[in-house]
């Protein structure tokens, strides 16, 4: 038995599952859901902008709906085989938007903490190194280079379920370790799958 988590089987994945099951075959659509990650996810960034407590606290809930929203569109659409080209691209597109948008928004907000000035510079080094890592693993991925996922995830969580533990970390102030920590970590990925991604197309090239 495989440690690594294959597609649409994590433990957020099954749980979302259950959730959005008595939607199938309702008005609601899966693109109505990604519309609610859209919206939830901006407004948790703009709470954590703000760099108040009681906001980052709020924040953290929201952002933790907007994360099962996340889950819930895609499966959404796999249970009531509603899956469409315009969909998936509506879900990739913000997707990337909300989660590079929270990076630099936690750095806004932490321009009050002892981070001071840096907290916004090492925001945008975070957002721009995750953005850029999301998108050359999609490239990865539609290369063919890889059998499922260009980060699998192991014992029923995906490399993405990381983003969850951003609530807690905003309840419990540790968002300036965290901010740090993506800082090095999103360029650190972005410049390893831009490596995985070239040593694909010469391996392609030459075969």
């Amino acid at each position: 038995m495989s440690i690594y988590t294959q597609p649409h089987t994590s433990w957020t994945h099954r749980l979302t599952r259950v959730m959005v099951r008595p939607l199938v075959g309702t008005r609601v659509t899966p693109n109505h859901l990604t519309t609610a990650r859209l919206i939830t996810g901006l407004a948790s960034c703009a709470a954590f902008a703000v760099g108040d407590a009681r906001w980052t606290v709020w924040g953290g809930v929201i952002w933790l709906i907007s994360c099962l929203l996340d889950r819930a569109d895609g499966e959404l659409a796999r249970l009531g085989n509603s899956s469409s080209p315009f969909g998936h691209l509506y879900d990739t597109i913000c997707d990337l938007s909300v989660n590079a948008l929270m990076f630099l928004a936690i750095g806004i907000g932490l321009r009050t903490s002892w981070l001071g000035e840096a907290g916004p510079l090492l925001g945008l080094l975070a957002s721009a190194g995750v953005l850029a890592a999301s998108i050359l693993s999609a490239k990865l991925e539609a290369a063919g280079a890889v059998e499922t996922k260009a980060y699998v995830g192991i014992l029923g969580f995906d490399f993405d379920d990381a983003l969850y533990l951003f609530a807690p970390a905003a309840w419990f102030g540790l968002f300036p370790y965290i901010l740090i920590g993506a800082a090095i970590g999103g360029p650190f990925f972005a410049i390893l799958t831009a490596l995985r991604l070239r040593a694909a197309r010469a391996e392609s090239r030459a075969g």
